[in-house]
């Protein structure tokens, strides 16, 4: 018993492989009429078939000249290499697509004449055969699970060389990005070298002694940002202005954290504000430790704001279940409102035609709604404030910090005569209907 496989006639059922080096290194940076002569005539080069540039001009409606430029270009690129049967006659030649692989390698028995067309310095050129460098170009090869791309090799050499990294620290570059930035491209990790070598980073001890210290920063970043009710990373100014908490005004996180605290009763907390906290601490109280202890006066202001807004808050709450225990259908009314706020929410993310009418009708409901509530609470006699929380001072809301970021009046109040009196109270609670 015998196998055949049945011969294609028709060559263009084929497949033409074409190398990554060449889409990745050498086409970007081609025209596109270049790239068209290349492929076309890959496309016929294990072929038997005699193609001639007048062929190819011909094939692909593009000028005679144009096809002889190209192979011009990509025989200075060492793409290709021409072959003269006849040394008089310089416009018929055959073409050799090389082998691009090989050619950045140099493992295909000519590694000088590879080295040289990978146009790899001459200072550099002696690295080459050095075991060691051999050793590092396997492992990140490994680390990435890829070959190289294009110059890369001779970039990890100029690092090795022009800037004086380490071979462990080349290497351990390359586990950084791939495991903690999910980027193994040369471009990138290039990128994260030149910006260790300005800090002078050079070896693995002192880039894993900055990491751990960037980690940290960042760590403390996002726990601030997240007392705040963020889930983003902070951006490059308020990194900066968070930097100047610990290192210029020595403060811990602790102390920050507390000061985020005071962002409770704002409408929009922000790093501004915190900084506006931590400053006057620092300036009031002689440091945001002191500031903070129980024989400091700024501290007590503090402690009573807080003592205030907790009283408020408790008191508001025992309003709320009053009136629901008086009038069942508020509470209704409040958790329907709730769902469609929800459903409004859900339906501009949505989008589409229907989104905006789907959503005025939803605000129309909501808003009848409002209107019951109020209509029920007028006829059994509650003020319409009579559920929301009552604070000292309705400016700063009891923070003793405005919405801007800027010490509110009765902040100096308190701290110059201590607790002022009630403000904003409806002095009324209940009146039995008539």
């Amino acid at each position: 018993m015998s196998f055949k496989k049945e011969k294609i006639q028709n060559y263009y059922l084929h497949d033409t492989p074409v190398e990554n080096v060449f889409i990745n290194e050498y086409m970007i940076d081609a025209r596109g009429e270049y790239v068209k002569v290349y492929l076309f005539a890959l496309m016929y080069s294990d072929s038997s078939m005699d193609m001639t540039n007048e062929m190819i001009a011909r094939q692909l409606t593009m000028p005679e000249e144009e096809v002889l430029s190209a192979w011009t270009y990509w025989e200075k690129k060492g793409v290709i290499r021409k072959h003269f049967p006849d040394t008089a006659d310089r416009l018929h030649y055959h073409v050799e697509f090389l082998d691009l692989k090989a050619r950045i390698y140099g493992k295909n028995g000519k590694g000088k004449e590879k080295t040289k067309e990978k146009k790899v310095p001459d200072k550099l050129a002696g690295l080459m055969d050095d075991k060691e460098l051999r050793a590092l170009y396997s492992k990140i090869e490994q680390i990435t699970g890829r070959l190289f791309e294009g110059k890369e090799p001779a970039t990890i050499l100029s690092f090795l060389s022009d800037y004086g990294f380490s071979a462990d620290a080349i290497a351990y570059a390359y586990e950084y990005c791939v495991k903690y930035r999910n980027n193994s491209k040369q471009n990138y990790v290039s990128a994260v070298l030149k910006e260790w070598a300005e800090k002078g980073l050079l070896s693995v001890d002192a880039i894993s002694a900055h990491l751990s210290e960037t980690d940290n920063r960042h760590y403390r970043y996002k726990r601030v940002l997240k007392a705040l009710g963020f889930l983003r990373n902070a951006t490059e100014e308020e990194q900066r202005i968070m930097d100047t908490w610990f290192d210029e005004l020595g403060v811990d996180i602790e102390t920050v954290l507390t000061a985020c605290k005071k962002t409770s009763g704002i409408s929009n907390p922000n790093i501004n504000y915190i900084n506006t906290v931590l400053n006057a601490w620092k300036t009031e109280g002689k440091g945001g430790k002191s500031a903070r202890s129980p024989e400091n006066p700024i501290s007590l202001v503090v402690k009573s704001y807080e003592e205030d807004r907790v009283k408020s808050e408790t008191e508001a709450e025992a309003r709320r279940e009053e009136v629901y225990k008086r009038i069942p259908r508020i509470k209704e009314i409040e958790d329907e409102m709730r769902k469609l706020s929800l459903e409004i929410s859900r339906s501009m993310l949505a989008g589409g035609t229907e989104a905006k009418s789907r959503s005025k009708e939803l605000r129309s409901k909501s808003d009848r709604l409002s209107q019951e509530k109020a209509y029920l609470l007028t006829e059994n006699n509650y003020q319409l404030n009579y559920m929301d929380i009552w604070y000292y001072c309705s400016s700063c809301k009891d923070t003793g910090i405005l919405d801007t970021g800027e010490r509110c009046k009765c902040f100096s109040d308190r701290l110059a005569s201590g607790k002022k009196d009630l403000k904003n109270k409806p002095e009324t609670v209940i009146m039995e209907k008539r």
